[in-house]
């Protein structure tokens, strides 16, 4: 009787423990979902390429939390050390933005800062939107003018709350010259970066410069040196070392493949972009995971077939791109065209940029066959 007895208390414990494992919710074994790892991205390219409007195809996203060039503020406080030297400071200021850390603005930044003395806050949709401000919703197309306006008083610990909010966080960089340097972040397990290396005919990038020189001057005394910025071939000296950086990313990139870059670089010439803006936002979204929304669509249309003529430096308003990204043909002397294709050889035969030979051809040329015959 007993035994019997033992018997059922035991199949009763069973059939329990089975009921508590299989259906009812437990501190230790109930499923939690988990919050998808998320994505960075890192928009590397050179000053004058196209990058403030490449980064604002991920800004305009409502997915992307995006800050452009926070690196401007190690350049900034440490103007006297080269590139190379500042290579290491902007490598841990980046990882830890992606990894919404923003003290470590601490060290670049006053004590008593607010949200809008970060460099080109007003840039980003995140930093225009709940919770970094209720004036817009997070889905609108957002202006920087507007954004200024009316979102600059709130405090710089909305940045960070902002951050943490989002499943893709991109940060444009032009202060980066050597893609091993970002190898540490690349074999981060905290990270899970792809990174979009955008390139543009150095001769547009020449020309363009020579329009914003004043704005530059202090970057390209770190890049080459003050010294060598001075005379006829100062801003040569400076697209030979900007060149010579492209060459170097790309094939580091794209050449010789460590397992932990594979598909997580992708290289994006601008006049590809601008000659199908659509076409070119798909891939960079595809490339980032991202979905490419009709609105967002409508926007890339728009802001690329304006009639603008982006003489403003900096300046991401609508414009006519295509026409706009080959302005230097007509502006640009052929001496001076001959002199940059001079220093820039190698990273235009290896990207792709067919040279000019005569002034004549300068003149007739289209557009297609800037391109070399074996570019992508």
């Amino acid at each position: 009787m007993v035994k019997s007895r033992r018997v059922q208390v035991l199949l009763i414990l069973v059939v329990l423990s089975f009921v508590l494992i299989h259906f009812l919710p437990c501190s230790n074994n109930a499923h939690v979902e988990e919050k998808p790892s998320p994505v960075h991205i890192l928009i590397l390219s050179s000053w004058r390429s196209g990058s403030s409007f490449t980064g604002q195809i991920f800004s305009q996203h409502p997915s992307v939390f995006y800050l452009m060039e926070p690196a401007w503020h190690v350049w900034v406080k440490m103007y006297q050390n080269s590139a190379k030297v500042l290579h290491m400071a902007v490598r841990d200021l980046v990882r830890s933005v992606f990894l919404c850390d923003m003290s470590v603005f601490d060290a670049y930044m006053s004590s008593q800062k607010k949200k809008s003395d970060l460099f080109q806050w007003e840039t980003s949709r995140a930093l225009c939107s709940p919770p970094a401000c209720d004036s817009f919703s997070r889905s609108d197309i957002i202006t920087a003018g507007n954004c200024k306006t009316i979102c600059g008083k709130y405090p710089f610990s909305k940045v960070e709350e902002a951050c943490k909010t989002y499943s893709h966080v991109a940060i444009k960089e032009v202060r980066f010259f050597d893609l091993k340097v970002l190898y540490p972040l690349l074999t981060d397990p905290s990270l899970n970066l792809k990174i979009i290396h955008l390139v543009r005919d150095p001769r547009a990038v020449f020309r363009s410069r020579e329009n914003t020189m004043a704005d530059l001057k202090r970057d390209s005394n770190i890049v080459v040196g003050s010294q060598r910025t001075k005379g006829e071939m100062g801003p040569y000296n400076t697209m030979q070392v900007i060149c010579k950086s492209h060459v170097e990313i790309y094939k580091a990139g794209s050449q010789a493949i460590p397992s932990f870059l594979k598909d997580r670089y992708l290289l994006v010439r601008y006049e590809d972009i601008v000659r199908d803006p659509l076409a070119g936002a798909a891939q960079m979204y595809r490339f980032a995971e991202l979905h490419f929304t009709p609105e967002l669509q409508k926007w890339v249309h728009n802001i690329t077939h304006g009639k603008g003529h982006g003489a403003q430096a900096f300046d991401i308003g609508s414009r006519d791109a295509l026409r706009v990204s080959q302005a230097w043909r007509k502006t640009l002397p052929f001496q001076k065209i001959e002199k940059v294709q001079n220093v820039c050889k190698d990273a235009m035969d290896l990207l792709g940029y067919r040279l000019v030979q005569s002034e004549e051809e300068q003149k007739n040329m289209s557009l297609d066959l800037l391109f070399a015959q074996n570019s992508s």
